[in-house]
This record gives structure tokens, C-alpha cells and sequence, in this order.
């Protein structure tokens, strides 16, 4: 798949409606007892892109866009208002927000994900996206820094060690992260005049696995 590493308009996302969508299918037994199961490990998100445009420069923005990537055809970034950044939404990502990996002494690369905690279940959903110059990290609680003693693939969400953390030591990391995403319409139809009405387009937006 091709994926351009550009970001939608942040300012044009804000507003768009959507979010995260499971998969489950449910077989009801004769009893009334049902079997529940998903073929989807991971969760997928999906945005209306429409419901963030305020005024025809918004709309001949994101039909700019949408003709640079083709449609459907190519990937981009997109910033999930919502969720984007490894802590709470009104706090400053810092290195010890998630634990992604105990180290073993020999290890230096690792994948970034992010922890979604409800009583005694855990979600570890993997972060293939990270915002340049957001990463920050830290060993056996102590952090360590970018270019001195780590770098980040930042199209593939991976964090390498220039000296694999000692056994035992939490490896820990903050950030704040995009959404790899495409189009999902090869159309966009808009009038004009029901635009300035205040009838938006819908231009849906779906993650995409990388």
C-alpha cells in the first residue's frame, strides 16, 4: 500500500466525527446462550472528514488533499482529536507514560504501542505513527534521549536503543501520534450553495493497517 507521510490539515480534522469500531460476531444458541467472537485483534477508526470544514477555503483544502492522494489510493496521517497522545488529554506526554517492554540485555529495538486499562482487562494497541520530535523515553526509570541514546523510525513507530536496556528494566516511552488512514470514497459531491447553507459534504475517512 502506498502511504504519503503528510498529515490532514490538523485544524480541518478538529470537529470531524468518528472513533474506534470492533468487530464481533454473535451466534445465539437455541438456549439463548450466545457465542461471542472477533476475527480482529486490533480495533479500526473511522472519521467523517466533512464535519470539520467551516467555510469554502476549508472545503478547497481538503479537495486539494484528497486529489494528492488519489482518492482512496495513498495513505496519510491523521490526528484523532480525541486520542493523540500517550497520557491524558490535558497532560504533556513524558517519558514514563507506557511501559512497552522489559528489558533483556540484548534487545535494542522495540514497537511503541499504548495501554487502554478497564478493571482487570488491557488492550495494547500499537502506535505506527508517533509525531516527529514527540518521542521521549526512558530505561529503569530514568530517562534517556533522542540522538544521543535512541532513534525512532517515526513511518513505523519503532524505537532503537544505541545499548539494549539491562534485564529487568522497564522501558518506557510518551508521545504523541498520528493515524495512518485513507480515504474511504473515490467521490467527493458538494454543492456550493447547500455548502454555504451550512450542509456539509461527507467525506469519510478510515484507518488502514500498516
Amino acid at each position: 500500500m502506498a502511504f504519503h507521510e503528510v498529515r490532514f490539515p490538523a485544524n480541518l480534522s478538529f470537529g470531524a466525527i468518528g472513533g474506534p469500531e470492533r468487530r464481533t460476531e454473535i451466534v445465539t444458541m437455541a438456549s439463548g446462550f450466545e457465542e461471542r467472537n472477533t476475527p480482529w485483534i486490533h480495533s479500526r477508526r473511522r472519521f467523517d472528514a466533512g464535519m470539520g470544514l467551516r467555510s469554502l477555503d476549508d472545503l478547497s483544502a481538503v479537495i486539494a488533499f484528497f486529489e494528492a492522494r488519489s482518492g482512496q489510493l495513498h495513505g496519510f496521517r491523521w490526528k484523532d482529536w480525541s486520542d493523540y497522545k500517550s497520557c491524558s488529554p490535558s497532560a504533556v506526554p513524558r517519558f514514563g507514560d507506557q511501559v512497552i517492554a522489559i528489558g533483556d540485555g540484548q534487545t535494542r529495538s522495540y514497537a511503541l504501542t499504548k495501554a487502554y486499562r478497564s478493571g482487570a482487562s488491557v488492550y495494547q494497541r500499537p502506535i505506527s505513527k508517533p509525531v516527529r520530535g514527540s518521542v521521549r523515553a526512558g530505561i529503569g526509570g530514568n530517562e534517556v534521549f533522542y540522538d544521543i541514546n535512541y532513534s525512532v523510525d517515526h513511518a513505523l513507530g519503532l524505537i532503537t536503543f544505541i545499548e539494549a536496556p539491562d534485564v529487568g528494566a522497564e522501558v518506557t516511552v510518551g508521545y504523541e501520534f498520528d493515524l495512518p488512514v485513507r480515504f474511504d470514497t473515490d467521490r467527493i459531491a458538494v454543492s456550493v450553495s447547500s455548502f454555504q447553507a451550512g450542509q456539509v459534504p461527507d467525506i469519510p475517512v478510515i484507518e488502514v493497517r500498516v
